[in-house]
C-alpha cells in the first residue's frame, strides 16, 4: 500500500470508525442506558416468595415492551417476569400502594 502524504488510507479510517463506533455502546450501556430489550423470555409461574427486589423498566425507544425484572433472594439471579400475569399484576399493585405510603 503506498502512501502519500496527507491522505489517509480508507481501510484505516473505517477501522476508526468502528472502533469509536463500540466505544460509545460501550459507554452508554455503562450509563445505565440499553440500547435493546433486557428480556427475551419471561417467567410467568408463581415465584413470589422467592423474590427479593423488582425493577420495572418502562416502554422507551429501544424497547417497547414493560420489563419487570426481579432479583431472587437466594442466589441473586435476575428474572423477568410476564406483566400480564396475574401474581405480577398483585406483586406491582402492592409495590405502588407500598410507596405510596
Amino acid at each position: 500500500m503506498k502512501m502519500t502524504s496527507g491522505k489517509i488510507p480508507i481501510g484505516s479510517l473505517l477501522v476508526l470508525l468502528v472502533l469509536l463506533t463500540i466505544t460509545e455502546g460501550r459507554s452508554l450501556r455503562g450509563l445505565g442506558m440499553e440500547l435493546r430489550c433486557r428480556c427475551i423470555q419471561t417467567e410467568s409461574r408463581q415465584i413470589g416468595r422467592h423474590i427479593g427486589m423488582v425493577e420495572i423498566i418502562p416502554a422507551n425507544s429501544h424497547c417497547e415492551e414493560t420489563e419487570i425484572i426481579a432479583t431472587l433472594k437466594r442466589t441473586g439471579q435476575e428474572v423477568c417476569l410476564d406483566a400480564e400475569a396475574p401474581w405480577v399484576k398483585n406483586v406491582i399493585a402492592r409495590m405502588m400502594s407500598s410507596r405510596s405510603r
